[in-house]
């Protein structure tokens, strides 16, 4: 494991970015499963910033700058975009080790990938491109924990296993967040949660 934010450029305090995530605290399965995951892990919270329960979720797509992407008119074509895409059914349980974080896979993959497309249409209809991570891969995930250490991985894998209880989640919203500062000061601000099928 790597310290994530050792050579990570982070938010200036006081500078908002717009992002699209699939926020899960009303999700009671995903919250259990991950404050699961973190008592585990807390033998190692000096080498670990975890994810507060209050702000679990699925990153969907990294907007930009809110000068750049006039978030009520982003609001309206994404909820164009995710007006005819269906609930999607998914599970999570299975744990992946990133070098900066430790995950829960949320699967298939597929089942999401309408959301982000919806996004990205958007996005490009406002902004010109498809969101500002659109070259990286994109796997649904939920982090659980990051890592501010090198250290090695064996004894967070040891403690938590690479499998915790599958738990189905039924998915059926997108929300537009401003983020505002440091990454780990989770200044976080919603700003509007779209549902599949609402037309406004």
């Amino acid at each position: 494991m790597i310290d994530r934010w050792q050579n990570r450029g982070d938010q200036l305090p006081g500078e908002e970015v717009l992002y699209w995530h699939i926020l899960l605290r009303d999700q009671p399965e995903a919250v259990a499963l991950a404050r699961l995951a973190q008592e585990r892990l807390a033998p190692f919270a000096a080498d670990l910033h975890f994810t507060p329960l209050e702000w679990l979720h699925i990153t969907t797509m990294v907007v930009g700058h809110p000068s750049n992407a006039a978030p009520t008119k982003l609001l309206q074509e994404t909820r164009k975009h995710l007006a005819p895409i269906a609930p999607a059914h998914v599970g999570t349980g299975s744990v992946a080790y990133h070098p900066e974080a430790i995950v829960l896979l949320v699967e298939p993959s597929e089942a999401l990938r309408p959301f982000r497309t919806a996004a990205q249409a958007a996005s490009r209809a406002i902004t010109g491109r498809d969101g500002i991570d659109s070259e990286a891969p994109w796997i649904p995930h939920i982090t659980v924990a990051y890592s501010t250490a090198s250290r090695p991985a064996g004894p967070l894998i040891a403690a938590l296993g690479r499998q915790l209880p599958r738990r189905s989640l039924t998915l059926d919203t997108l929300d537009l967040v401003t983020q505002i500062g440091p990454e780990r000061s989770w200044a976080w601000r919603p700003l509007a949660t779209i549902t599949c099928g609402d037309t406004g």
